[in-house]
């Protein structure tokens, strides 16, 4: 039986004012509303004319109805059919009580319910969702294997199917969209994927909004089955495909900040910018060393920079200098509580929305050239074969003698001229000591891409670049690890007792052997050897490949999935090392003025080197916490506003314009390709392989025809053209080049910007969805330096 759509026709308007509220099949209500029934009266069995009459069902019609979705849940193994006639729940009646977790809405059809704490996650079909949304915390009930498939995810391992019992707590209270208004109501279709259903909205709720504006929603009545959402405009941001207005809603959709609250300036602007000579004296004073930045060149904010001088015995002494936040950022003050709220600061494709007001993050706190800073240092004694001699941690007052961007401190360590060629030829040589120590000992080398855009004074993207790496980036990074790494050494030296001293640690947990596994059995379809089955070798054989695959066609695919293997760094004051960086402790303490863990650490550090007693973990562990989640929602939004860029950039291509691409995922639905040249993922529909009819072999990542055996597997190299780009999903169509693809959804004439949702599936190989662990400790941070 084929389920009809209840749809929204013209002439039901009459009758229903509210008629998009009704966009859930009918269908679908009943067959989850009997099969509920079945559910929760487990162990009873029923006659038809029992679940007639407990619906109240008196039509004939309905009745024959109600008997043929018994049948089909029949069929389905939802309820199993007995020989005297009656019904029962099936094999996947509910087996556990309820458990708690937040909703992962994957695509419109079905949701995964992450459970802290299990191995797997729950797989929910969109119709036992009750109305959840993606990010609600929800209960969910388990329910047995359903025989109606095989029971089995991706990797073929058994999957754990529930539905949603209850929402605990809704996330997205408010949501960021587009208006379309009509005569009688107006509808806002969000902009974040994971959000499928419009939300509607009553006229004198619009504002002042018109169609095709970007808003910001606020949900007054929450879906159910037979309902959707209704809200009120709390925000117009203004025409969709404004620059500004994107960037807010970017930042709006993952719930950031854009601008400072008054009270907040107002208190930044009241602190003095002179530095006292009372507070000189309680610091060591080190303005005549020999102190530098190393930055981008586009830098605003200069939170660390580098001392050297010459000892004996050839002995350099290095002086990491931070900025000393802590000193301006007092506990209890609006500064702190702002600092705390926003955690990290977010960075954009075209602009940086700080953690901390202007006044501090550009001026007071940026260790500018040619002036007196404050600064918390870590100045270490170094042998030239890179041993560490000794070591001292303190508060101190610098002077930057000059700033360098990375292009200009490359340019004195490739010609040897310039500004103080022997000091950086020193700390690079002394860097890459200390890089191969830690690669000897099992750090990972993930190189992963860092991808730029030349961008007009609108903010329209003239061109795309990734970003290279040098030497002169790789020896501030390898400063700052030592720095960080040895902070979190030195605070647990000091403990007193067994009781070691509570520290706000960066761990990154080794990844799942299962994930890996998995990761290892992929690769090796595209020709690579990654050795997995002994803890102590995956690190070395990790880099191996990785070094294999540079500069092949696969390697930004591979680079990335890799990463995706493995655990995600988080904040936290357990001490569980760093297995990315083979590191037994690692805390952040070098860049305060974008991450609030680091003014944490220098709060902390400064305690115990005042000889404070132990801490109370727990304060320090919430906080560490909400800064992980701040974390994770800025590096959606930095990869949100990249992949507008893309598809903005794309979207200004010759339609007759053939890139260069490489296969990235194979779904059901069709296939994921990165243009090369733009790094730049879209998807080609089954549709638009016109040639035959493929399936799926998920075994092996790839498609098939079923007439030609035509294969398209991860890691293919094609040629493809642009279909469509949605700029309000920040997606795009593409086909292969030489085809003719299939009529645009909306448009079709051709390219359109299609404001349905593009359903888009995780494509990284994996053995579970229950590792949710989806990227490493060195992704980017500026859109500079790596996040360890």
């Amino acid at each position: 039986m084929k389920d009809k759509k209840v749809k929204n026709k013209p002439e039901r308007e009459k009758k229903e004012q509210k008629a998009p509220h009704h966009i859930v099949s009918y269908i679908d209500n009943l067959k989850a509303d009997i099969a509920a029934f079945f559910d929760l009266n487990g162990g009873q069995e029923f006659r038809p004319f029992d679940v007639h009459d407990h619906f109240g069902v008196q039509d004939k019609k309905v009745r024959v109805l109600f008997n043929e979705i018994l049948h089909e849940l029949e069929q389905a193994g939802r309820i199993t059919y007995h020989k005297n006639g009656t019904y029962s729940a099936g094999a996947n009646k509910p087996v556990n009580k309820d458990l708690t977790g937040r909703v992962d809405r994957v695509n419109k059809s079905f949701a995964f319910v992450i459970v802290e704490g299990r191995d797997d996650d729950i797989y929910i079909e969109s119709e036992l969702l009750n109305g959840a949304w993606d990010g609600d915390i929800v209960s969910v009930q388990t329910l047995s294997k359903n025989s109606r498939n095989s029971g089995r995810s991706d990797s073929g391992k058994s999957r754990v199917e529930g539905r949603v019992t209850d929402i605990i707590e809704r996330k997205n209270a408010d949501i960021v969209g587009i208006i379309e208004i009509n005569q009688r109501y107006a509808v806002v279709q969000p902009d974040n994927k994971k959000l499928f259903d419009p939300i509607f909205i009553e006229p004198e709720e619009t504002k002042d909004a018109n169609t095709g504006d970007k808003v910001i929603v606020k949900v007054k009545e929450w879906p159910t089955r037979r309902s959707q959402a209704a809200g009120e405009i709390v925000t117009v941001l203004g025409k969709a495909g404004d620059n500004d207005v994107e960037m807010h809603a970017i930042l709006a959709e993952f719930g950031l900040p854009y601008h400072f609250p008054e009270h907040v300036e107002a208190e930044a602007n009241k602190i003095s910018d002179k530095i006292s000579k009372k507070e000189i004296s309680n610091r060591r004073d080190i303005r005549d060393w020999l102190t530098f930045t190393i930055d981008p060149v586009d830098a605003k904010d200069f939170d660390d920079a580098l001392s050297v001088r010459y000892l004996d015995d050839e002995v350099v002494e290095v002086g990491v200098h931070i900025a000393d936040v802590s000193h301006y950022v007092l506990p209890n003050t609006e500064l702190e509580k702002e600092a705390y709220r926003r955690a990290t600061s977010v960075y954009l494709v075209d602009r940086t929305v700080p953690m901390l007001p202007e006044k501090l993050s550009n001026n007071l706190c940026s260790l500018r050239p040619n002036e007196d800073k404050l600064a918390f240092s870590a100045i270490f004694e170094i042998s030239p074969k890179g041993k560490l001699l000794k070591e001292w941690f303190g508060r101190t007052v610098i002077h930057s003698d000059r700033r360098f961007s990375y292009e200009e401190a490359q340019a004195v360590l490739d010609s040897g001229e310039g500004d103080f060629p022997n000091e950086l030829a020193t700390l690079n040589k002394l860097a890459k000591i200390l890089r191969a120590e830690r690669f000897k000992k099992g750090a990972i080398n993930f190189e992963t891409p860092e991808v730029r855009f030349k961008l007009d004074e609108n903010g329209k993207p003239l061109g795309i670049y990734q970003k290279e790496r040098h030497d002169s980036n790789k020896l501030i990074e390898e400063f700052m690890l030592l720095a960080n790494k040895r902070v979190a050494e030195y605070v647990y030296s000091l403990s007193k007792d067994e009781n070691k001293n509570t520290m706000v640690y960066r761990i990154h947990e080794a990844p799942d052997i299962e994930r890996l596994k998995t990761f290892a059995t992929f690769v090796g379809k595209l020709g690579h050897k990654l050795e997995v089955e002994e803890e102590n070798k995956i690190a070395k054989s990790m880099n191996a490949m990785l070094a294999r695959v540079e500069g092949k066609p696969e390697q930004n695919l591979i680079e990335s999935l890799a990463v995706r293997t493995m655990a995600k760094a988080r904040y936290s004051t357990q001490d569980d090392g760093h297995f990315g960086l083979a590191f037994e402790r690692y805390s952040h303490f070098t860049s305060p003025i974008r991450r609030y863990p680091d003014v944490m650490a220098h709060r902390l550090l400064q305690h115990y080197l005042d000889g404070g007693a132990n801490v109370n973990p727990e304060e320090y562990e919430s906080a560490a916490k909400h800064s992980s989640e701040r974390e994770r929602l800025a590096a959606e939004a930095e990869r949100a506003s990249i992949k507008y860029k893309q598809v903005e950039f794309m979207s200004s291509m010759d339609p007759d314009a053939e890139f260069d691409g490489i296969i990235t995922g194979v779904t059901e639905f069709g296939i994921f390709v990165e243009i090369t040249e733009t790094a730049s993922e879209g998807l080609i529909r089954m549709t638009d392989l016109g040639d035959d009819y493929y399936e799926l072999d998920k075994e092996n990542y790839r498609i098939i025809g079923q007439r030609t055996k035509k294969i398209y597997t991860f890691g293919d190299q094609v040629k493809v053209k642009v279909k469509d780009t949605n700029l309000a999903r920040r997606s795009m169509d593409l086909y292969l080049a030489g085809t003719i693809p299939s009529p645009s959804r909306e448009n079709r004439g051709g390219r359109s910007n299609v404001r349905k949702p593009a359903v888009h599936e995780s494509r990284a190989p994996r053995s579970s969805r229950g590792n949710k662990k989806s990227s490493s400790s060195s992704s980017a941070e500026k859109p500079k330096r790596k996040r360890r």
